[in-house]
């Protein structure tokens, strides 16, 4: 119960890897709201945590727009009062040609995947502030590193994600706030098991690259994510934790 009593504000939590944090947050104790754009999906899982003994709220919330994230964050500090640690979980993936890709979709894609994490700090932080204690959780990803042809963009955003979380974690650390990220691997997602079985000769191709010989759950991104919330974290601070099951060090 290392997150007893907290209040956890998770975006894109109603699916995927945002799913299994929101859940992992729940079991060690939290008050867990959480915003996605689907907004049937997201009451169907608010619904199911409470039942379940948890204490859960969904907002429905665009994290590209700032007006419906302050919308969100108004009714979820309204009910389970200031947020104590906010995870930016919500992305999109871009397959583009740097040559094609039109300033408006580069704006868009932006706009959920790099401006939202700001957008959420600029909501939770003055709460964090005031109650000198705060932990911010960035979901990036291997691709800030390592890439594959037609993900500059992606690539580019999840770059700017880290970049962005070491300057939160230098400007809030007087604050005791910490601002970390976390940068998954392969992992196994409804999205990702969809992909594959459209296309069986990716997974095999994944596979074979792996260091551990199979590809995470993503409860186990999720319990990274609620250490870096806890206390148990307190001296982790600007920090990129890549959990990849070692596929970084692998030579190409």
């Amino acid at each position: 119960m290392k997150l007893k009593g907290q209040h956890i504000f998770v975006t894109g939590g109603a699916a995927g890897i945002g799913a299994a944090i929101v859940l992992d947050a729940a079991q060690e104790g939290a008050k867990v709201s959480f915003c996605d754009i689907n907004l049937e999906g997201g009451k169907a899982y608010e619904a199911e945590l409470n039942s379940k003994g948890f204490q859960a709220m969904f907002h429905e919330a665009d994290v590209g727009q700032f007006e419906s994230m302050e919308k969100a964050h108004k009714a979820i500090v309204a009910k389970f009062g200031d947020v104590n640690g906010a995870v930016n979980n919500a992305g999109v993936n871009s397959n583009a040609d740097p040559v094609l890709m039109t300033d408006a979709e580069w704006n868009r894609f932006m706009n959920v995947d790099l401006k939202s994490v700001w957008h959420t700090a600029k909501l939770v932080l003055p709460g964090m502030r005031k109650a000198k204690k705060g932990s911010i959780v960035n979901i990036a990803s291997i691709h800030a590193r390592m890439s594959f042809p037609k993900f500059f963009p992606y690539a580019a955003a999840k770059a700017g994600v880290i970049g962005l979380t070491h300057n939160l974690a230098l400007d809030e650390g007087i604050h005791n706030i910490r601002t970390n990220a976390v940068s998954p691997g392969y992992t196994l997602t409804d999205i990702l098991e969809k992909w594959f079985a459209t296309v069986p000769e990716k997974r095999a191709e994944s596979l074979a690259v792996q260091v551990m010989g199979r590809m995470a759950q993503p409860s186990e991104i999720a319990k990274v994510v609620s250490f870096l919330l806890s206390d148990d974290a307190s001296f982790v601070n600007g920090a990129d934790w890549i959990v990849d099951g070692g596929l970084h060090a692998r030579f190409a």
